[in-house]
């Protein structure tokens, strides 16, 4: 049965993550999005509760950990096979 007050209820399904993205989510976010499998509702929850900067920031981070992982990868590979650099 409908009462009036139910139409003002917000539904579960209309309320997916109304906070703020945590730690772990900013995180994931940023990997899918980097290696490009971010899906369309975590895409949408992150414009729509999360910051900017924030995502900036996490990206910037990411690209940088990751160049440095490579740059430091070759080198290593570079090293074991007696190449001077």
């Amino acid at each position: 049965m409908n009462h009036p007050t139910d139409a003002n209820t917000p539904s579960p399904q209309s309320q997916d993550h109304p906070t703020k993205p945590k730690l772990n989510h900013i995180i994931l976010s940023t990997l899918c999005a980097a290696f490009g499998v971010q899906s369309r509702r975590n895409q949408e929850r992150d414009f729509k509760h999360g910051n900017i900067f924030v995502f900036i920031t996490a990206g910037i981070l990411f690209t940088s950990i990751f160049i440095g992982a490579v740059y430091w990868l070759v080198h290593f590979v570079l090293s074991l096979h007696g190449v001077n650099q």
